[in-house]
């Protein structure tokens, strides 16, 4: 029997059952289908956070405080380590050579309200250095001055996203806008920059002088007493730089805590670089978690392929018998049973691939509060997702396939 012969024999076997045949390669198209999507959104994921710690700077080190009695590198977030860093740490940084500028931030989230209308931000209490530092630009009226960080002024320069939400297409620049009850003028708007960390907007910024911040607005303290901020942003002159900066940042920083010996570091001082590696090693994990969850969906349809290839071959066992019977050999059999399961997969992974790409699509057009999730879909989980799909079918169907090619046919052909 040709192979051309047998692919057609096996496609009109299927479609003479259709509603089974649809209903077996559901399993299948779920499974590819979840893959697809699943793995695609890891890898946006990742996507996502290394765009975005790209556009703060390949040549910035980050200072942020660090529980010494905690094993481990250091958190993400500063606010699971007690608070070590002050001003004056900022300000002996800056000292340093190869220092381009520093910038200390202090951090928290906040309500900002305008005539009626309310806005969740991101508040950072900052200095001028800002700007240059985490590669912001003023697109309207100005940024903080070192006289309104010394003044403890209450003025306020709010994100692209913030302004637009809070004020529409008026300008911003001298309205008043309400945070914790107090008042503050609004001296700038900040130039859309895009891209988003961890859900928050780099847009949905809202920025104020350090001091007011320190005073006003959040007050947190050393166990020394100081004013504490939250962390310390170091704009190196050149990335060939930034392993000898950081030395000489740890070195100094030890000196100011008084810190010898085999006393922990109460601090920790990061690259954009180490901390994309620990993205990078999260979110490949995570990948590979939602890729086993939805690979458990593949195996159901390979148990759904098989169940119904056996019961084809006990209803057909009458045909078997005959095509034997005029000639028919025991590979031909076979091999008629096999490309039906691995049709019924094919065409199955087929559709899987067409909806996890059209879901993956979907995803990514979702915006959440500004934030936009780009659902990678790339070929290689494409190639692989469809070739696992075809292997499973093989593999579901080569057990009821030997047993159709195997079956007497004197026995098949008295079959009832």
């Amino acid at each position: 029997m040709k192979f051309i012969d047998s692919i057609v024999i096996a496609i009109r076997s299927l479609l003479a059952n259709k509603l089974r045949s649809a209903l077996t390669m559901l399993g299948v198209i779920i499974g590819v289908g979840s893959v697809i999507t699943l793995v695609s959104v890891g890898r946006g994921a990742e996507a996502t956070i290394t765009s975005a710690y790209e556009q703060l700077g390949t040549n910035v080190l980050s200072v942020m405080p660090r529980n010494p009695e905690v094993e481990g590198g250091f958190s993400l977030s500063p606010a699971y380590a007690p608070p070590t860093l002050t001003m004056d740490d900022a300000r002996a940084l800056a000292k340093l050579r190869w220092v381009e500028a520093i910038a200390p931030i202090n951090e928290n989230f906040i309500n900002v309200t305008a005539d009626g209308e309310s806005k969740r931000g991101l508040l950072h209490g900052a200095t001028p250095e800002y700007l240059d530092v985490l590669n912001y630009s003023v697109a309207s009226g100005r940024f903080i001055t070192d006289q309104n960080v010394a003044q403890r002024a209450n003025v306020v320069v709010l994100g692209h996203k913030v302004a637009t939400e809070l004020f529409g297409s008026d300008d911003p620049v001298g309205q008043k806008v309400k945070m914790k009850k107090l008042r503050f003028t609004v001296i700038g708007v900040l130039a859309p920059k895009g891209g988003a960390l961890f859900g928050v907007s780099f847009d949905d910024v809202v920025i104020v002088p350090i001091t007011t911040y320190q005073t006003r607005l959040f007050p947190d303290k050393t166990a020394t007493g100081e004013d504490a901020i939250a962390s310390i942003s170091v704009k190196v002159t050149s990335a060939e730089r930034m392993d000898e900066v950081s030395d000489e940042i740890e070195a100094i920083l030890r000196k100011r805590h008084r810190l010898t010996g085999d006393d922990k570091n109460d601090f920790a001082v990061v690259s954009q670089e180490q901390v994309l590696e620990i993205v990078g090693q999260v979110t490949t994990i995570f990948s590979i978690f939602l890729g086993a969850i939805a690979s458990i969906s593949l195996l159901v349809g390979s148990i759904g392929i098989m169940n119904i290839m056996l019961v084809s071959v006990t209803e057909r066992t009458r045909e078997i018998g005959i095509r034997k019977a005029v000639g028919a050999k025991r590979r031909d059999i076979l091999l008629q049973f096999l490309l039906e399961a691995a049709t019924l997969s094919f065409i199955g992974g087929g559709i899987g691939i067409a909806g996890g790409w059209l879901i993956s699509y979907v995803i990514s057009q979702i915006d959440v509060g500004g934030f936009r999730l780009a659902a990678v879909v790339s070929p290689d989980v494409i190639i692989l997702a469809f070739m696992v799909s075809v292997i499973i079918g093989l593999i579901s169907g080569m057990y009821p396939a030997l047993r159709a090619a195997r079956l007497n046919p004197i026995d098949a052909l008295h079959y009832e």
